[in-house]
């Protein structure tokens, strides 16, 4: 193991060892391979799931796996419509599990997390039986603060040039604090102590992944 990947691997203990105050459960993988296989496992074989847009999950190749399985499978990008889009996005909120990955994670174990239109956010804190998290070791920040300034201006500019949104940040590529109807920065959560306990699992893994 190399001394960078040894130091990935102690910070994500260390967050680790501060979920279990926060009612959170939480693992290490040290690549994103390792990473599939642990939320497979965490998945139980004819579940529900469903995810919230991330970057983050597609490039672990869990979507494509999770349509390919066996599981009862909510994907909003399957709609024909966008009415369609929207039934699909409410159901995700009962499913069984929930897939998704934090903006940001604070080395005292808080998980922030930034939302256009509030569909992650709400999914996060109520709704789903079990929400499972997958976080780039990139995402680790110091503190609240650090989390949000980390998402308004390293995760949104990429985000919104994604998905060809009309905002302050995709011109200048930082945040300018936009009031536009394109705005994703709509919501903020901060789970700093998640109910039930256990409901709430991360997966860290050793590599940068998502924005």
């Amino acid at each position: 193991m190399s001394y960078k990947k040894e130091s990935y691997k102690l910070k994500a203990e260390s967050v680790i060892e501060n979920f279990k105050k926060r009612n959170i459960v939480g693992y290490y993988c040290d690549n994103k391979e390792e990473a599939l296989r642990k939320v497979l496992d965490l998945i139980e074989k004819n579940s529900s799931v469903s995810w919230g847009g991330s970057m983050t999950i597609q490039e672990i190749g869990l979507t494509d796996t999770l349509n390919n399985g066996d599981y009862k499978v909510v994907d909003r990008g399957s709609a024909k419509t966008p009415e369609e889009r929207q039934k699909l996005l409410r159901e995700a909120f009962y499913v069984d599990n929930y897939v998704i990955s934090s903006n940001a994670v604070t080395l005292d174990g808080e998980l922030v997390n930034i939302d256009g239109t509030g569909n992650r956010v709400a999914a996060i804190s109520f709704g789903p039986k079990n929400v499972i998290f997958i976080v780039g070791i990139n995402k680790i920040v110091k503190d609240v603060d650090c989390a949000v300034k980390r998402v308004q201006n390293q995760a949104a500019p990429p985000n919104v040039q994604r998905l060809n949104l009309d905002t302050s940040c995709s011109k200048t590529g930082y945040c300018m604090d936009c009031y536009t109807d394109d705005c994703i920065c709509g919501q903020i959560l901060i789970t700093r102590f998640a109910k039930p306990k256990g409901r709430v699992k991360v997966v860290i893994v050793g590599e940068e992944l998502g924005y």
